[in-house]
């Protein structure tokens, strides 16, 4: 009898391995792409088999999302993505935008390495930018690479199939970034090249104006832009392109020079009307004078347009003969008819140097005729500075009265102080030189020299030198001596105390009195320094010598009271005689 071995119950283990040589290898299918086959669609979800005795689901959306293909019908082999085999409800977890994902990055990544473009959608707006499907891998467009300039409104470019340029990819983080404005300028340099090529240098053509700045304007001329320059609008002074200019205008330009590697073009509208410059120096002849309107102002001048097309400057040294170191603005203003002469003409340079002051009168030459050297005028004192005072005088011109010429008696540093803005001052014409623009004055030349006055004839009642006495009048008592003026005369002198008296008890300037007469000895008088001393005591020693010379000595036994009694009584005598014999010869 044959015994059979009892079956024993499958473990858990058993199912483990008839599940694994039921699937065999399966698992390596997990993170890559497989073909798989639909076998129902249910609602928005298509039900693929992919082969491994199990099912996976993708939602239809994956199919057909951003211009894509049709969804699949029943039977149809797609590719899918297995993510895992199994999942919480036994089944295969599957995404087609993964599978496109993949193939996409193989593509991608090879159009990247040979810079070609690829075609990509715009489909979703982000911060900083825009997302890009390129047929299942999503790229980041940065706002600055959607356009050339920036774009407003991005909606007539959403969801449109376009080429991009791929600027950065990073697969292991999954990121792609794209230019859309790269391609454009490819484009448009293929389209620029072309039609500079068919450009010639003085061709003239027809475009349209495009955009206005403050330095000229661009104008279209068929798909690449000229730049017409400000100083090229117009042979005249144009000082906005709007004021010839507007957006949209159809204008006639001459083509002046082509850049062709940087493809920019220089263009002109004056170049077509004739030059007004030619054969400039006949018609404006150095010293001729013109008539012209003022059409800009400068810190260094005025320009002034003499006929269209044709401005001369006027030098801010050229405005006013007056009027030194001020602005333009403060002589004239713009648009303002202005007679000018013609200083100078450069035809090479285009340039022309004209005069404003030289219409009008030198006011120099004006004041020398009006006013000769010595007469006498008066203005007020417009300026004090270290060495005078500056005297405003007919004819908006100013003279200077020079330190050394305010006082005869006094340093100008001292007078000086005695004057201030405004006074109105009398004053004699020394000197005019109209060559440098230049009046010299004199205050104290409108009174006569005191020194001068004081030498007149010998034996004149003026005649002041060394050795003779005057009459001197006390002006002033003061502690050190008495201040006098010469009778006669202009002079005035310091007799110190030391210089009172003989005796040096009557050296007290207490003694004398303002307004009293005293008589002094001269013992300087130097005209060249213009200095004078006068003393009482050298005149009463000079009396001692000569009363004694005449009247006595100390050895006669006479004392010193009596022969200066004597003299004095002597000359006392011998006065009125003088006086008859004077009388007695002017009969």
């Amino acid at each position: 009898m044959s015994s059979v071995a009892p079956q024993r119950a499958p473990t858990r283990e058993d199912f483990a391995a008839l599940l694994d040589e039921s699937f065999g290898d399966s698992g390596a299918f997990e993170g890559s792409v497989i073909k798989g086959r639909v076998v129902a669609i249910e609602k928005d979800v298509a039900v693929v088999d992919i082969g491994l005795k199990t099912e996976g689901r993708v939602s239809l959306k994956e199919f057909t999302g951003y211009g894509r293909d049709a969804a699949p019908k029943v039977g149809e082999e797609v590719e899918v993505y297995l993510e895992r085999i199994e999942n919480a409800l036994g089944e295969a977890v599957i995404s087609r935008d993964k599978a496109r994902r993949e193939e996409s990055w193989g593509r991608l990544e090879k159009a990247f390495e040979t810079n070609e473009k690829v075609d990509g959608v715009i489909f979703n707006q982000v911060k900083g930018g825009f997302t890009v499907d390129l047929d299942g891998a999503v790229a980041f467009l940065p706002r600055s690479q959607v356009d050339i300039r920036p774009v407003r409104d991005v909606g007539p470019l959403m969801n449109v199939p376009q080429p991009f340029h791929i600027l950065k990819m990073d697969r292991r983080r999954g990121n792609i970034v794209v230019s859309r404005r790269t391609v454009l300028e490819e484009n448009r340099a293929e389209q620029r090249h072309e039609i500079v090529a068919n450009l010639e240098e003085g061709q003239v053509i027809e475009g349209v104006v495009k955009n206005i700045t403050d330095y000229g304007a661009f104008v279209d001329l068929g798909g690449i832009d000229g730049l017409l320059h400000v100083t090229d609008v117009a042979w005249r002074r144009v000082n906005h392109p709007t004021e010839v200019l507007s957006i949209g205008q159809t204008v006639r330009v001459k083509i002046i020079k082509i850049n062709h590697e940087t493809h920019r073009i220089s263009l002109g509208m004056k170049q077509l009307l004739e030059d007004p410059w030619q054969g400039i120096e006949a018609k404006y002849p150095v010293g001729a004078k013109f008539n012209g309107r003022v059409t800009n102002l400068t810190d260094y001048g005025a320009f002034v347009e003499l006929e269209p097309g044709i401005e001369g400057l006027v030098h801010v040294s050229e405005m006013s003969w007056t009027k030194k170191n001020v602005h333009p603005g403060k002589i004239i203003s713009t648009g303002q008819d202005v007679d000018v002469q013609v200083l100078e003409v450069d035809p090479v340079k285009r340039r022309i140097s004209l005069g404003l002051k030289q219409t009008l009168r030198n006011p120099w030459e004006a004041f020398a005729e009006k006013h000769p050297v010595g007469s006498k005028v008066s203005g007020e004192v417009k300026n004090k500075t270290e060495f005078g005072l500056f005297i405003g005088l007919d004819g908006d011109v100013d003279g200077m009265v020079h330190l050394s010429d305010l006082e005869w008696s006094r340093p100008g540093e001292q007078v000086i102080e005695e004057y201030k803005k405004g006074d109105v001052v009398a004053a004699k014409v020394l000197d005019v030189d109209v060559e440098k623009e230049r009046i010299s004055l004199g205050v104290k030349q409108l009174s006569a020299d005191p020194f001068a006055a004081a030498s007149l004839e010998e034996g004149g009642a003026s005649d002041v030198k060394k050795g003779s006495v005057v009459t001197c009048a006390i002006s002033e008592v003061r502690d050190a001596g008495i201040e006098v003026k010469i009778a006669g005369t202009d002079l005035t002198a310091f007799i110190k105390r030391s210089e009172l008296a003989r005796d040096r008890a009557d050296q007290r300037p207490e003694r004398f009195a303002v307004g009293e007469k005293v008589d002094a000895r001269v013992t300087l008088f130097d005209r060249k320094a213009r200095k004078v001393s006068v003393s009482i005591k050298a005149l009463e020693v000079a009396e001692e010598k000569e009363a004694i010379a005449q009247y006595g000595s100390a050895d006669s036994g006479a004392s010193l009271g009596d022969i200066l009694g004597a003299a004095l009584k002597a000359r006392e005598t011998e006065a009125p005689k003088k006086a008859k014999d004077k009388g007695s010869d002017e009969e």
